[in-house]
């Protein structure tokens, strides 16, 4: 039979995804799945089953694949579920060949990168054709750009969404609704209630902040360091609040 009009059976996208990035610092199987089982059962709803990137980037050699196959297990147990490698070294795509899993690239989430022990990302996209008038340096951080006008979102984020500001501040004029999720490089503004995830700083800016009217965040992260709802003082909760990094740790304060 002859189809004159081709539709695939499946759309396949790309585009941003919001997966955690599990950087291993100690290869110890039994204390990261305690870890992971304790934040599991702190905040059940935000981390059963949660996707996981495992990064190996931290330790001083690449784990043999029956180890990382352990401890993938391990995760598994504890209610979390690994679906690929971050990227690294040569050995490092060896190892996920031999597992059977994908490696992402250090996606706009780099959670770990602020501690400075991370690897390098992979080099930059080449540059179109059409030289830029006075061009950003290539090892600049990204961060949202002076001069740049930010991410403007008018209605409602609503629950299973995701906004993304890219290299630049995000103002939401109305909620966040919980299951949603809004990122940016650069600061997050909020003028209504947020329910969902807020993650600011995306990409390692530690200076990005996160405002919002009425505080009730499934999750907050700036420049990777996160709190979930359950580590909030009950006092804040339903507050205009911000939340911003001081020496490396997550602060939340009501506005005044």
């Amino acid at each position: 039979m002859m189809v004159s009009d081709f539709e695939p059976a499946g759309e396949l996208k790309f585009g941003q995804v919001g997966i955690a990035n599990l950087r291993v610092r100690t290869l110890d199987v039994e204390r990261l799945a305690a870890e992971m089982r304790e934040r599991v059962q702190r905040a059940p709803k935000m981390f059963e089953r949660a996707a996981l990137v495992i990064d190996f980037g931290g330790l001083p050699a690449i784990p043999d694949a029956a180890t990382a196959a352990t401890l993938l297990d391990a995760l598994r147990a504890a209610g979390a579920l690994p679906v690929a490698l971050a990227w690294g070294s040569s050995d490092n795509e060896a190892l996920a060949v031999q597992l059977g899993l994908p490696v992402l690239a250090r996606f706009r989430a780099q959670y770990e990168r602020a501690d400075g022990t991370s690897p390098a990302p992979p080099p930059a996209q080449p540059a179109a054709p059409a030289p830029e008038p006075a061009p950003a340096p290539a090892a600049a951080q990204p961060q949202a750009a002076a001069g740049q006008p930010g991410m403007i979102v008018p209605a409602s984020v609503r629950s299973g969404q995701q906004v993304y500001a890219d290299n630049r501040d995000l103002t939401v004029l109305n909620a966040v609704s919980a299951g949603a999720e809004v990122l940016a490089d650069g600061s997050i503004h909020i003028y209504g209630p947020l329910r969902g995830r807020a993650l600011a700083g995306a990409q390692g800016n530690t200076k990005a902040r996160i405002f919002c009217r009425a505080f009730h965040a499934e999750l907050v992260a700036v420049a990777g360091q996160y709190k979930v709802l359950e580590d909030i003082p009950r006092e804040l909760h339903g507050k205009a609040a911000q939340v911003w990094l001081e020496d490396d740790e997550l602060r939340i304060e009501a506005l005044e």
